[in-house]
């Protein structure tokens, strides 16, 4: 247990870390801020996120070295991002997808995913 809280939760904190490099500085210009954005909830949303990704590790997986934590993290993170990409653009108001923005939130979601998932497992390994 304790492993899964400690791991989740630094990997949160670095979900939520790299999302602002990525998105709020790296590629800000892709990816305009309209200035409504609840930092509370995106913050417990990658909280959730590192806690979600510490319990299959933890749990399920056993995943506790950087390498295969970078892997499985990727992994997890190009499921997410399709099945959030694909939910999200199916309610826009307007018809117009712009691919390009899709496959770059995917990438870079998966370049975050994977960095987390690493720092999880070396946090578990760490831990044993």
């Amino acid at each position: 247990m304790k492993n899964f809280l400690v791991s989740g939760i630094v990997g949160g904190i670095i979900y939520f870390l790299l999302g602002w490099l990525f998105y709020g500085i790296l590629f800000k210009d892709a990816f305009p801020s309209n200035g409504n954005e609840n930092y509370l909830m995106i913050f417990l949303g990658c909280l959730t996120f590192g806690l979600f990704t510490a319990y299959i590790f933890t749990k399920w997986a056993g995943i506790s070295n950087w390498i295969t934590g970078f892997g499985a993290g990727a992994i997890l993170g190009l499921f997410m991002a399709f099945y959030l990409d694909f939910f999200a653009n199916s309610m826009k108001l307007t018809p117009d997808i712009n691919f390009q923005i899709m496959a770059l939130d995917i990438a870079i979601t998966v370049v975050m995913s994977a960095l987390t998932g690493a720092v999880i497992a070396l946090v578990n390994g760490k831990l044993k």
